[in-house]
């Protein structure tokens, strides 16, 4: 891939920030998520268990877990752009090595495929 990125400077530098914000944001929500569901199982200590509790503390794994799985490729994808903001080639595609187009890096700053790529993809 011998494509340069084209992208300013200071949009890079913005889109670093964003990148950040985003992980900081899911990485917390998970640690919370982590911190409810602990919480949940610690409540119920010496007290008889009812079905009830049982039952909602499953349903809270499972929304929770859903996150999760929701969460992880996006906090993979964060990590690859930022590090191919280090590289040099944020704003490229890791298939083609084509401009992802300004909009889209807008719209989704972890966003390594082009539009058309991540369609073919999925």
């Amino acid at each position: 891939m011998s494509a340069k990125s084209t992208l300013s400077p200071q949009f890079i530098a913005a889109q670093r920030k964003r990148l950040e914000a985003l992980k900081a944001e899911l990485l917390g929500a998970d640690s919370a998520a982590q911190e409810e569901t602990r919480a949940g199982q610690e409540d119920g200590g010496a007290e008889a268990e009812e079905y009830e509790d049982a039952a909602q503390l499953l349903d809270l794994k499972e929304v929770l877990q859903a996150r999760h799985d929701v969460d992880q490729p996006r906090l993979a994808s964060i990590d690859r752009a930022l590090k191919k903001i280090e590289l040099g080639t944020y704003g490229l595609s890791d298939k083609s090595g084509k401009a992802i187009p300004k909009e889209r890096l807008e719209a989704s700053p972890e966003a390594v495929l082009t539009v058309e790529e991540a369609a073919a993809k999925e």
